[in-house]
C-alpha cells in the first residue's frame, strides 16, 4: 500500500541522505531533534577498543609494580585517543552533512585508531611509538581533509577559521614525530608541549569565527562515550572476575571487589547523567573548558576498570604490589572522577553549601577507603552509593520546600 502524501520538508542544515556528494556547509547551532548519528555510534564503539587496550596495558603495568612508568604512558596513549575522538565530535556537531565522501572519511578516521591501538602494546612495553603514530597520523589527516573540504564550501571568515584548523592539525602531525625519533627521556617532555600545542589550535582557529557546534548534541555525544567507557569498565571487570573464579576458585575473596566495583560504576553513571548540561554551554569559552575537562572524566572512567582488573589479580595472588596500592588502584581514579564531574558540571546545578559539599566530601572518603584492607572496594562503592542517596535525599527536600513556598505565596 502506498502513501500519496508528499514527505516533509528536512529542516535547514540537516543532512539529508549519503547518496550524492554535497557541500560541506555548517548546521544549525539552533537545529531542532539533533541526536548522535548510527555513523557516530559506530565511530565511538570502535574508538572504545583503544581505551580497552590502554586499559590492559595499564593494569600490566601497575600490577608488576610500575604505576609510575604505567601511569605516564596510560595518560599519553589516552590523549591521542580522547583527542582525535573529541576533534571529530565538534567538527560533527557543526558540520555533519552525511553525504558518502563524509562518511568514507570518518571510516578512514576509525581505521586510524585501530591503528593506534594495535601499537599501544609496542608503546607501554618498549616505549615504541611508531604504530601509535602512524595510527594518529592516519586519524589526523582524515580530520584534516574534512576541515579543507569546510573551508572549500565556505567564505571568508569561515573559511579562514577551517583553514587553520587544517593547518594546525597537519603541523601538529610533524611535532608528534618528536616520540618516533627522539631518545626516551625527552618524550615526555614531547608529549607535553604537543599536548599543549593541540589544546591550542582550537582557540586559534576560532578566534574570529566559532563553529555552529550544537549544544545538546555535543552534551549527548559526550554522554554516550562515558557510558561506553563506563561498559568497558564492567566488561574488563568482569572477564577479571570470571578468569579469578574459573582459575583460582576465589568466590569469596572476589565478591566484595566484585559488589563494591558495581557500586562504584553505577554510581558514577547517575552523577554524570543526574543534571542536564547542555543548557550550560552557551559559549566557546565554557564548552572548551567542559569538553577538555572530559580527558580527566574519560581517564579516570576507565582507570576504574583497569582498577578493578588490579584489585582481582591482587585478590587471587598475581600481582607484586601491596594491598594498599591495589586499593589505591580503585579510589584513586574513582575519586578523581568524582571530583572532575563536580567541578565541570554538577557544581552549576547545585544550591546551598550541603549539596556542594556532597561529591568533594565523598571524594575524600573514598581516599580514606584506601586504607581499609581488603575491604577497601566495597567501602568505597558503599560511599559512593551514599552519595547518590544523599544527593536524591537533598534535592527532593529543596523540591519539597519549593513546591511549599509556592503554595503557600499569595496569587497575583
Amino acid at each position: 500500500m502506498t502513501s500519496s502524501s508528499a514527505p516533509a520538508p528536512a529542516s535547514p542544515g540537516a543532512p539529508q541522505s549519503s547518496g550524492p556528494l554535497r557541500r560541506l556547509t555548517a548546521r544549525g547551532r539552533d537545529e531542532a531533534h539533533r541526536v548522535s548519528s548510527p555513523l557516530e555510534l559506530f565511530f565511538d564503539l570502535c574508538f572504545v577498543v583503544a581505551v580497552a587496550q590502554a586499559g590492559v596495558q595499564l593494569v600490566h603495568a601497575v600490577a608488576e609494580g610500575h604505576a609510575g612508568d604505567g601511569i605516564l604512558n596510560y595518560a599519553m596513549q589516552f590523549f591521542a585517543i580522547w583527542w582525535a575522538w573529541m576533534n571529530f565530535t565538534w567538527f560533527a556537531s557543526a558540520y555533519d552533512n552525511d553525504d558518502a565522501l563524509y562518511r568514507v572519511v570518518t571510516l578512514v578516521q576509525i581505521a586510524g585508531v585501530l591503528v593506534l591501538a594495535a601499537g599501544i602494546s609496542q608503546a607501554f612495553q618498549r616505549h615504541d611509538y611508531l604504530v601509535v603514530w602512524l595510527g594518529y597520523l592516519i586519524m589526523r589527516l582524515a580530520m584534516a581533509a574534512q576541515w579543507l573540504r569546510a573551508a572549500r564550501s565556505a567564505e571568508g571568515a569561515e573559511r579562514a577559521m577551517a583553514s587553520r584548523y587544517a593547518c594546525g592539525v597537519l603541523l601538529c602531525l610533524v611535532g608528534w614525530l618528536g616520540l618516533v625519533v627522539l631518545p626516551g627521556p625527552a618524550r615526555p617532555w614531547v608529549f607535553l608541549v604537543m599536548a599543549i600545542v593541540e589544546m591550542c589550535v582550537p582557540l586559534f582557529a576560532e578566534k574570529n569565527y566559532e563553529t555552529a557546534w550544537h549544544p545538546h548534541h555535543i552534551a549527548e555525544r559526550y554522554g554516550l562515550f562515558t557510558i561506553i567507557v563506563l561498559g568497558e569498565t564492567i566488561s574488563a571487570a568482569t572477564v577479571a572476575v570470571k578468569s579469578a573464579v574459573d582459575e583460582h576458585d576465589a568466590l569469596g575473596e572476589l565478591l566484595p571487589i566484585a559488589a563494591g566495583g558495581l557500586l562504584i560504576v553505577f554510581s558514577a553513571w547517575w552523577i554524570y547523567f543526574v543534571v542536564p548540561i547542555h543548557g550550560h554551554l552557551r559559549s566557546n569559552g565554557q564548552a572548551f573548558l567542559w569538553g577538555y575537562g572530559h580527558y580527566l572524566i574519560f581517564a579516570s572512567a576507565a582507570a576504574i576498570g583497569a582498577g578493578l582488573e588490579v584489585a582481582v589479580e591482587h585478590a587471587v595472588g598475581k600481582t607484586h604490589i601491596s594491598t594498599l596500592s591495589a586499593s589505591a588502584a580503585v579510589t584513586l581514579p574513582t575519586a578523581l572522577y568524582l571530583l572532575t564531574v563536580w567541578g565541570l558540571h554538577s557544581r552549576h546545578f547545585k544550591v546551598g553549601i550541603a549539596q556542594q559539599l556532597v561529591l568533594p566530601v565523598t571524594a575524600l572518603l573514598v581516599i580514606c577507603c584506601t586504607f581499609l584492607g581488603d575491604w577497601a572496594v566495597l567501602a568505597a562503592g558503599l560511599v559512593s552509593a551514599a552519595a547518590v542517596a544523599t544527593g536524591v535525599t537533598l534535592t527532593a527536600r529543596m523540591t519539597g520546600r519549593e513546591r511549599a513556598a509556592s503554595a503557600t505565596a499569595p496569587a497575583g
